[in-house]
């Protein structure tokens, strides 16, 4: 499986073009990673096993504060958190993801685009990207010191 990995954020600019449905996505900074997965049916195959492997790995991404979000054909559904508050085809529109395709896109709570594949990502390929994630790495300090 090869993963294509982006640094950057989306630009003021851009977000300016979009209006609105940027700024709902903008809810997620700092609070939650977004793992936007799109596909073309929710009968697609590598839909299917996307599910199966967020669904086998709740625990460790509600720990992560990973919340998913569905983009199936033009329709939009969220799970293990809020959704985006952004239709289906702005959703495509922001991340510039075409109706046909299968993509996964994992987005850090600062905002940024830390994954993007065209195949299902596998869980620790996920729990080790987030896991390497500064704010991440601030959440486990935070936690130990708190216990007592």
């Amino acid at each position: 499986m090869r993963l294509v990995q982006w640094l950057g954020t989306f630009t003021v600019s851009a977000a300016a073009m979009l209006g609105a449905s940027a700024e709902a996505m903008n809810d997620y900074v700092g609070k939650k990673r977004p793992l936007v997965v799109f596909a073309p049916s929710d009968s697609d195959a590598r839909f299917v096993r996307q599910k199966s492997i967020i669904n086998g790995s709740r625990t460790s991404f509600l720990d992560r504060d990973l919340v998913v979000v569905y983009v199936v054909g033009g329709t939009q559904s969220h799970d293990l958190g809020p959704g985006p508050g952004m239709s289906g085809a702005a959703l495509r529109s922001r991340f510039r993801a075409s109706e046909g395709a299968f993509r996964g896109v994992l987005v850090g709570k600062d905002g940024g685009i830390k994954l993007d594949s065209p195949v299902p990502i596998a869980a620790s390929d996920l729990l080790g990207e987030i896991d390497r994630m500064p704010m991440r790495r601030d959440e486990i300090r935070r936690r130990a010191s708190d216990r007592p």
